[in-house]
């Protein structure tokens, strides 16, 4: 079987984050690993709390697993301090870690800010150069990109900017912010996706990103595993879960639900 790391912050209510990546890659078809960053307590409407482990610890989380499973993927969630960044990102360097997903996480869908300032260059300077592929919103496009992005243009040049400027391919997502729920690939590359009536979008970003690391783990070409985990995204939306008091998680195990009825 294949098997995906996911290095990212534990969600209380399950429907982002850690939790969130491991029920992913599970239905994904890969065994799923994880080196928590931090734990936080939030639900569907917001975050309460952030605490974060020591850099030493999370190294001791890395080491655990690159010395026992090789991941064949890495997805890369909320890193919310300097210090961890470049723990993770000395880590995957020296095992050669392959198959690089950075979601680069900094708000959360109820609006929390999940990432410090220093953090953010981090990201750019350590992180970046070694993904493979990286997911903003257009949120996180415009602060890493330094650009406002209000139209499929701009997201087209958001995507080669980034590509030119860190070495890594981006999806960027277009979201309800421009469009329905169409992403682009650098290159101007266009996933168009299914648009869905569902105010329960948390965790979607969490989700994408993962979906995506577990075919790349599976072998899949960038191309390939961008529109599965779309796919699949859709489907996890589309059955209407409705939990919470906020915007509530997606249904991630859908295909089980399904063949139950």
């Amino acid at each position: 079987m294949k098997t995906a790391l996911t290095i990212a912050g534990s969600d209380s209510c399950g429907g982002a984050g850690i939790q969130a990546d491991i029920k992913t890659m599970t239905m994904n078809g890969v065994y799923a690993m994880s080196a928590i960053t931090a734990l936080t307590a939030q639900n569907t409407t917001g975050v309460t709390g952030i605490s974060e482990v020591t850099p030493e610890f999370l190294g001791k989380q890395l080491d655990a697993i690159f010395q026992d499973i090789f991941p064949d993927a890495v997805k890369i969630g909320m890193v919310s301090s300097s210090f961890l960044i470049e723990v993770i990102a000395e880590k995957l360097e020296h095992y050669g870690a392959k198959n690089v997903v950075v979601d680069p996480v900094m708000v959360a869908t109820s609006g929390a800010r999940l990432i410090e300032e220093s953090a953010v260059e981090a990201l750019k300077t350590k992180l970046l150069p070694i993904a493979t592929v990286i997911t903003p919103n257009i949120p996180e496009a415009e602060i890493l990109t330094g650009k406002n992005i209000t139209n499929e243009a701009e997201m087209e040049q958001a995507a080669e900017f980034l590509k030119q400027q860190y070495g890594c391919d981006a999806l960027v997502k277009g979201g309800h912010c421009i469009n329905d729920a169409n992403d682009v690939l650098s290159g101007a590359i266009w996933f168009e996706g299914k648009r869905i009536d569902n105010p329960n979008t948390h965790g979607t970003g969490c989700t994408l990103s993962s979906a995506i690391a577990a075919n790349l783990a599976k072998g899949y070409d960038l191309q390939t595993s961008v529109k599965n985990a779309k796919d699949y995204i859709s489907g996890a939306l589309g059955a209407m879960l409705d939990l919470g008091k906020g915007s509530g998680p997606m249904a991630h195990n859908f295909s089980i639900i399904k063949a139950e009825k």
